[in-house]
Formats: structure tokens, C-alpha cells, sequence
């Protein structure tokens, strides 16, 4: 039953409401300022009905002193000497609603009701809120390989600076939690975070999700609509697979970032908007630049802060930890109790190369807790795909590759060994390898090592 506080000096008047109220909440009654305050001190009050004339004190500064508190108390003022002044400052000062007196029993039923739904409203998003931010933080990020932990010393470096950031890496990389840490995690958390796919909106509807339009702008606008961007003010827009956006759409994009301002289909205002606005790409935008596929000028615009992924094949020491991490998840969410991987099972797991990344990873995981019908999984429920995969482990300057592995699957892994030995240096891998730089190049482009 939620709890009423009544602060009122008219004692005939606290008892009619005790009456009127007692068999839906539970009453509580202060006849000045001390004792209402000890009475929020022990009790989980929900809303107080507060006259703003007690004696010789004043309901205001008791209004005030609630409201810093911030427990999440619903004030109802209600007063015989109401005016328009003493009502704007009660509002202004936090209070739900203003009633005056003598009240109409009913009405105050009515926003009694309507103060305790806004309370545990504002509860839920506020837990809502609290979730969002432990999930999409530095702890949704599971790793500790040092390319990693250098990634994320570059996040928490521009949490709360407002330029652009693009974020680059290959599909299944985790490239949207990076984006979510530096909204979850900056002075921004509190505002919006809107996420906006590219790649998933045909070209003609993108420019109306992002911008708004007006009634009547286009065939089918029967209603005004708010677009993304303005939904994103004093947050963050997160403009995911950017690479995917057309010409003319860029244009557009490029005068928002430039002048912070959106002008909605079919209007001739433009709005100013507040918005830190974070792109990525799985594409080298250079290159696209360089086709004509994306626009030069808005390429240097988003490309002020670059946060590059990697991806999982450069930091294998985490995939133990990944595979924990996933099994816990997924045990919770199957109501399952896997408690981890055979030694066989982990070996062929630890050296599989993850073309899909993270995701490809967190998928397989999810599988083979949902099949699994045993404590341990055993290396016979991994896929043969990823079971027969070629055996690419190298030890003492040697690499061992499985019989029948096609000869551009060796090559791809006999160049990323020998980089990875001498350290990346491109002339001497190519010296042993007795190719060109520029062939190395080349192949290092097309193997996306």
C-alpha cells in the first residue's frame, strides 16, 4: 500500500483526509515542517500533500528541501490563498500538481493516482537507465589482450570531448559497443541515444527518419514527425554502417555536423541541434573516397577521432575470457548450467580465426549452450566447419597447416605468421618471403590482414 503524508495545520482538515483516503493508502499526518521531514526520514513516502501556509512557516522551503532530497516524492500542494505567482513558483520548484482548497475529494483521488503512476514511472527508468549503463559500459567489453586495453585507454580519453568519432573494424567486432561506452560512459549518458543502421534504411526513407518532415511534405506525411537528429539533441547520434549512405544524403549529413542544425522535409526553418555524432564503417572510407563513393569533405569531418577495433584474430588471449563471458550469459538466458569447454574443445577454439569476429564467437557460444545436454561441451558438438578447420598453430618459426587446405588459405596464413614474427615490419616479411613490398601490400589488402 503506498504511503501518504498529509502536512497540514488545519487538524479537522487532516482528519477528513485521513477518513477520505485511509482504505487506499496508508496516512500519515504532520502538523509543521520538523515533524514532516522526520516522518520522510523513516518512511518510504510517496507522495506528500503539502499546504503552503503552516502557521507561521512556509510549505515552499519544505518543498524545497524534498525535492533535494530527490527520493522520488510526489508533492501535491494545495492552499486557500492561492494565486498565479505562489502557483508558477510551487511548479517551478518541483511540486506534481496544485490543488486548492476545499478540495473535490474525487479530483484528488485522480492525481493522487496519477502522482504515484508518474513516481514509479520515473523508478523504472531510472533502474532502466542503471541497466543500460552497466551492460553498455567498459565491462560489456570483455578483454584483456593489450591491442584492447590500448583501444580503450584511446575511449576514455575522448568520453566527454564533443568531436566526431568514427569507428572503424570488420563486421562482428564490437564496433556498436564501443559506440554505447562513449555515450554510457560520458557526461552524456543521461541524454538519448539513438542508433541509426544505414545499411538496413532504403536511401529515400533515410533522409526522413534522419531529418523529420512536416505534414504534407511528401505523399503518405498525414503528420509532423521528429527525425533522429533532433531526437538525439544534447546526446548522441550513432550513424552505424555510414559507408552505406548515398551522395546526395552526405551532403546533407556534412552541413549538420558543420552547423549543428537540421531543417525537417517540406520546411524552410532550420532547427539548431547539440548533438555528438559517432559513425562507423566495416569499408576504408579513404578508399571509398578515392572511388567517388563517399564524399571527401565529410570523410575529414567524421574522421576527427578514429577508434579502430580489431579484430579477434589479433587478440586470441581474449578469447578464453570471451568464452566465459558467453557461456555465463547464456546459461542465464537458456536456464542452463554449462560449466565450461573440454581441453580438446578449447584447443580447437583457441586456434579457429573467427572471420565473423566477436559476434561469429558469441554465436557459436549460444549454440552449444543451447544443445548442449552435458556440464562439459566435448570437442564433438563444435561444427565440423570450425572443427576441420586447417590447424594454423605455429611454435619455433614453424607453422602446422591441415592436409587438404587450399593453397590461398596457406598463403593468407603463411604471410600473417611471418608478419606477425618480425613483429609487422612489410620489407622484411617480404624479403622472406621473396615478394615485392608491393605485393605484400597488395596481398595484405586482400587477405584484410
Amino acid at each position: 500500500m503506498d504511503k501518504i503524508l498529509i502536512v497540514d495545520d488545519e487538524r479537522h482538515l487532516c482528519d477528513s483526509l485521513r477518513f477520505a483516503l485511509e482504505d487506499d493508502y496508508q496516512i500519515f499526518i504532520s502538523h509543521d515542517t520538523k515533524e514532516a521531514k522526520d516522518i520522510i526520514s523513516k518512511e518510504d513516502i510517496s507522495v506528500v500533500l503539502l499546504d503552503l501556509k503552516l502557521g507561521n512557516e512556509n510549505g515552499l522551503d519544505l518543498l524545497r528541501e524534498i525535492k533535494k532530497d530527490d527520493r522520488g516524492i510526489q508533492v501535491i500542494v494545495m492552499t486557500a490563498y492561492g494565486t498565479i505567482e505562489s502557483t508558477i513558483q510551487a511548479i517551478k520548484e518541483g511540486a506534481y500538481h496544485y490543488l486548492t482548497k476545499p478540495l473535490d475529494m474525487e479530483e484528488l483521488h485522480i492525481y493522487i493516482n496519477k502522482a504515484i503512476e508518474y513516481r514509479n514511472l520515473n523508478f523504472s527508468l531510472d533502474n532502466l537507465k542503471s541497466l543500460v549503463g552497466e551492460k553498455y559500459n567498459f565491462k560489456g567489453i570483455v578483454g584483456n589482450s593489450q591491442v584492447l586495453q590500448a583501444m580503450l585507454q584511446k575511449v576514455r580519453k575522448v568520453l566527454n570531448i564533443d568531436s566526431t568519432v568514427l569507428i572503424t573494424g570488420e563486421s562482428g567486432t564490437g564496433k556498436d559497443l564501443v559506440a554505447k561506452a562513449l555515450h554510457f560512459e560520458s557526461n552524456k549518458k543521461d541524454n538519448n541515444f539513438v542508433v541509426v543502421n544505414c545499411a538496413a534504411i532504403p536511401n529515400n526513407l533515410l533522409e526522413s527518419e534522419l531529418f523529420g518532415y512536416e505534414k504534407g511534405a511528401f505523399t503518405g506525411a498525414d503528420r509532423k514527425a521528429i527525425g533522429k537528429i533532433q531526437l538525439a539533441n544534447n546526446g548522441t547520434l550513432f550513424l552505424d554502417e555510414i559507408a552505406e549512405m548515398d551522395l546526395q544524403l552526405q551532403a546533407k549529413i556534412l552541413r549538420t555536423v558543420e552547423n549543428m542544425e537540421v531543417t525537417p522535409l517540406g520546411s524552410n526553418k532550420s532547427i539548431k541541434v547539440n548533438v555528438r555524432i559517432i559513425a562507423a564503417t566495416n569499408k576504408d572510407l579513404y578508399e571509398e573516397v578515392k572511388k567517388g563513393n563517399f564524399r571527401e569533405d565529410l570523410y575529414y569531418r567524421l574522421n576527427v577521432i578514429k577508434i579502430e577495433v580489431p579484430p579477434l584474430r589479433e587478440r586470441k588471449g581474449d578469447i578464453p575470457l570471451l568464452i566465459e563471458h558467453f557461456i555465463n550469459k547464456y546459461n542465464k538466458k537458456l536456464n542452463k548450467n554449462v560449466k565450461g569447454l573440454s581441453e580438446e574443445a578449447k584447443k580447437i577454439l583457441y586456434r579457429y580465426n573467427y572471420p565473423g569476429n566477436v559476434r561469429e564467437l558469441e554465436n557459436l557460444i549460444e549454440m552449444l549452450v543451447a544443445l548442449s545436454d552435458k556440464d562439459i561441451i566435448e570437442k564433438e558438438e563444435i561444427p565440423d566447419h570450425i572443427r576441420n578447420n586447417i590447424y594454423d598453430r605455429s611454435e619455433n618459426g614453424q607453422i602446422y597447416i591441415k592436409i587438404g587446405t587450399s593453397l590461398k588459405e596457406i598463403e593468407r596464413i603463411v604471410i600473417q605468421k611471418t608478419l606477425e614474427h618480425y613483429n609487422g615490419n612489410r620489407k622484411e616479411t617480404a624479403e622472406k618471403l621473396q615478394i615485392s613490398v608491393r605485393n605484400l601490400q597488395y596481398k595484405i589488402k586482400e587477405y584484410n590482414l
